[in-house]
């Protein structure tokens, strides 16, 4: 009874582990005043029915993001607020060595509130730039609701995200409209590869300043595909940030709201629809608390092939016990090879896939790729997905030869894409020359025939020669000794 006991609890305690995150659920929650979370009731029911333990403070609580040097929270979300600085607790340098110790960051903006200059400072240092107008905004005057925003054309109504590239994945695909109202726009810096936007501006809009309209309108701070309403940023350890410029979208408001396009020239307005904006905040909030996109590594394996003697230049047989030696160390730890030996190299992808993980499966136009390389690669090849060797996972294979040189190699996967989580997986290896005794012998070598045969006849003869010489004596000189005997 017992033991059934403990089963029951072991599968239970497995279900909620596997509704958290790939990095824990523990989630801290900024926020102007608690009594403001009541906006944010439905947000806040999807993320704990997806296992997250949601706390609550406000900047003057001045929260702890570490504890005795370890992160106290595994995500943290900022939320508007009317303060100028978040206070000590949360400066910009707290944040980034939350960030460094793999905490994830979701902040949400508001063109209504101020963005706080220690938020602004954070940015900068991820190279992500707000207006220098505190009180800008982005406008669309071609797509905007047209029943709460019929004056300012500050609610924006938008498609789901397409893919960032052919060969990146979309995580933030889906039906239906998105209204971001009262955002505030964002420009990305070019020279950082680790930032993406997640959800860009039309073409149509731009941001600016309502209290200097006649100057803004004519010089806008950034337009069209310039402003990036949804950033993300992915850390080279993999912690995640998302930049939300419109927090509005988050609240319940703005989650079934009924919404109704402005039309462009001389069309009409559309029909009423209700907004996505629960979903892709889903997803959206997903992604950065890592519940996708996340890739996990499984067995990783490398040896040598089983028709390798085949290519050998000697044979099997001739190997002596010290190559035998060697032999046996290298399928025990696959640390030693031999030039020209053929190797294959296995590798187990996974991807966590909300609270499951599935095989990892490669767009069409993308490549996972192999290095074997000393100082540079010797070989860059391509990994062909062989099968999937488990329900949740899929093996990636390569086959080639090892070049000749010899010294100290290494196998190394190294998998950088937007969206998803670096892998960089590295395998150091030793290449040995031919030992003496695996050349091939003289004798297996047509070429070398005819100087066997030479070899071979200047033996034999010399031999023949002395056998001659010595069983030969001079007959005069014997006839000569048995005269002196005789006298």
């Amino acid at each position: 009874m017992r033991s059934l006991l403990a089963s029951l609890l072991a599968v239970c305690l497995m279900g909620v582990v596997s509704a958290l995150s790939a990095t824990g659920g523990r989630l801290l929650v900024v926020l102007d005043d608690v009594a403001d979370k009541d906006k944010y009731s439905q947000f806040w029911g999807d993320l704990q029915a997806r296992g997250f333990t949601v706390s609550y403070e406000t900047p003057k609580s001045e929260p702890a993001l570490f504890l005795h040097g370890d992160r106290a929270y595994d995500h943290l979300l900022l939320l508007p607020t009317r303060l100028k600085t978040l206070g000590p607790s949360l400066a910009p340098s707290i944040i980034l060595d939350f960030v460094k110790q793999s905490g994830n960051l979701l902040l949400a903006l508001s063109s209504n509130t101020p963005t706080p200059t220690t938020l602004v400072s954070l940015l900068l240092e991820l190279d992500i730039h707000l207006s220098p107008d505190r009180n800008s905004l982005v406008v669309d005057h071609f797509n905007h609701d047209i029943t709460s925003a019929s004056e300012q054309h500050d609610v924006l109504l938008l498609t789901h995200p397409a893919p960032l590239r052919s060969d990146v994945k979309n995580y933030f695909s889906g039906d239906g409209v998105l209204a971001l109202p009262h955002s505030v726009g964002q420009v990305l810096g070019n020279t950082s590869p680790l930032l993406a936007p997640i959800l860009k501006a039309p073409s149509t809009a731009y941001s600016y300043n309502p209290k200097e309209e006649a100057d803004s309108s004519e010089e806008p701070w950034a337009t069209g595909n310039q402003l990036s309403l949804i950033s993300s940023m992915q850390s080279r350890n993999s912690a995640r940030i998302t930049i939300v410029g419109s927090s509005e979208m988050l609240e319940d408001a703005w989650f079934a709201a009924e919404v109704q396009a402005s039309g462009s020239g001389d069309q009409s307005p559309g029909p009423k629809v209700k907004t996505a904006n629960r979903e892709f905040a889903k997803k959206v909030s997903g992604w950065t608390f890592q519940e996708i996109g996340v890739l996990k590594v499984g067995r990783i394996a490398h040896a040598l092939n089983g028709g390798d003697d085949a290519h050998s230049p000697v044979n099997a047989t001739q190997i002596d016990s010290v190559s035998q030696r060697v032999g046996a160390a290298m399928e025990l730890d696959r640390k030693i090879y031999r030039i020209k030996n053929d190797v294959t190299y296995t590798i187990e992808l996974s991807e966590h896939h909300w609270d499951h993980l599935i095989p990892y499966v490669l767009p069409t136009t993308d490549s996972l790729q192999l290095e074997f390389s000393m100082l540079d690669p010797y070989h860059r090849l391509h990994l062909t997905p062989t099968k999937a060797s488990s329900t949740n996972t899929t093996s990636f294979t390569a086959t080639f030869r090892i070049p000749d040189q010899h010294g100290i190699f290494n196998f190394r996967v190294n998998y950088k894409r937007p969206f998803l989580t670096y892998i960089d997986e590295k395998d150091t290896v030793t290449v040995r020359h031919f030992a003496h005794d695996e050349w091939p012998r003289s004798w297996a070598i047509s070429g070398a025939w005819v100087w066997i045969v030479g070899v071979w006849g200047t033996v034999v003869g010399w031999a023949l020669f002395v056998g001659v010489w010595l069983y030969s004596a001079p007959a005069e000189e014997e006839e000569r000794r048995k005269g002196k005997k005789v006298q």
